[in-house]
């Protein structure tokens, strides 16, 4: 469905949605509006609970242990937010975060007295254990929270997360991950990682419609978690067998049609065979990274060991990179992200099957007028 007239190559900020996955939203809209009164107040639990057995299957886990959520940041501000935080508790996490949850632990510090550590993880990483020593340095007696993500959102790099949620449960320190790239991404595993709060978005990698997450919580967690907005599920009349689910479901009158695409969606990418298309995006993807570094003299974050398998960024001098990126989208109708990442400045490329060797050259040749122009 993306437009024909346009390079893109931003399939990791939004996602793009194929277009039997959108006639699939299409289909729950009119459900609602056929019926809107027994849809939602009658029918929508059953359809969420078949969405959710689905997505539990694929990322393997319970499905009483996730709920849907329009955005990941969403998501992890409901954890964060309810996590009972004494002055002076200590945050550990690093410096390649998403720049809104880095505001939102900000918020937080701010509001509880809390500190929020970004563990500085230095470029390129050597190796898994070396990641794993350097960060786990970073922890005190006052940890009581690990803050990570799986795969980086700027710098595109993906990090060991089991072996760290693995050393915080020895040490009883909640863990929270952010995996917003990771579902359709690289394989996911829940019960193999372990964490006790999971965060991914359906509307990247998956392709589902837009404004589909999830959070994970395990059990042992879940007990802790508020909702964000106070609402019938709130000591509820007709309690379910999971306050969890009570809390989170229902947040007031919403239009949940695109997470009911879920079960449409899986289908989608299994009957396609989506783990090949991504392997050969990840060719396509290391062609491409060597080419950008080899013709455009600029320098990649990671070997591949450590790269995300659909994504690379490169280190480039941008002096606005809002300005820029809009300048260089309107010269070339290319959709590439521009990062300001602590003190440079680098854009990020995101293949996905959609993309060819022919849209990477086109960056190229683009790049070279543009920085001869600028």
């Amino acid at each position: 469905m993306l437009d024909p007239n346009i390079t893109y190559l931003n399939h990791g900020s939004f996602g793009a949605c194929p277009k039997p996955i959108f006639k699939s939203l299409i289909r729950w809209h009119r459900k609602l509006e056929k019926e809107p009164v027994r849809h939602l107040a009658f029918d929508l639990y059953n359809f969420l609970q078949d969405s959710r057995f689905s997505l539990a299957e694929y990322i393997n886990c319970d499905a009483d242990d996730l709920a849907f959520f329009p955005n990941p940041s969403t998501a992890l501000n409901t954890v964060l937010r309810s996590i009972n935080f004494k002055t002076d508790d200590e945050v550990l996490s690093t410096n390649h975060e998403y720049g809104a949850m880095d505001r939102a632990w900000d918020f937080m510090s701010k509001k509880k007295g809390i500190k929020y550590i970004k563990r500085n993880i230095q470029l390129p990483i050597e190796s898994k254990e070396v990641f794993i020593n350097d960060f786990i340095k970073g922890i005190t007696d006052k940890t009581k929270v690990i803050f990570l993500s799986q795969i980086t959102s700027a710098t595109a790099l993906v990090f060991p997360v089991k072996e760290i949620c693995d050393y915080a449960r020895k040490k009883n320190i909640i863990t929270i991950i952010d995996g917003a790239h990771v579902p359709g991404h690289i394989e996911l595993d829940i019960m193999q990682i372990n964490p006790d709060f999971y965060s991914g978005a359906c509307h990247k990698w998956m392709c589902s419609p837009k404004g589909v997450a999830f959070l994970y919580a395990n059990k042992k967690m879940q007990n802790i978690i508020e909702p964000l907005v106070i609402s019938w599920g709130y000591d509820a009349e007709k309690p379910s067998h999971s306050q969890f689910l009570d809390y989170l479901q229902w947040q007031g009158t919403n239009d949940m049609s695109a997470y009911l695409t879920i079960p449409d969606t899986i289908k989608f990418l299994k009957e396609r065979n989506w783990r090949e298309v991504s392997e050969k995006c990840k060719e396509l993807n290391i062609w491409a990274k060597e080419k950008i570094i080899s013709e455009l003299k600029v320098k990649g974050l990671s070997d591949n060991k450590f790269n995300a398998k659909q994504m690379s960024s490169f280190f480039m001098h941008f002096d606005d990179v809002f300005n820029n990126q809009l300048d260089f989208y309107k010269k070339y109708k290319i959709q590439i992200p521009f990062f300001k990442w602590n003190e440079e400045t680098l854009f990020r490329i995101s293949i996905q099957a959609y993309n060819s060797k022919k849209d990477i050259d086109m960056l190229i040749d683009s790049f070279k007028k543009f920085k001869n122009i600028n």
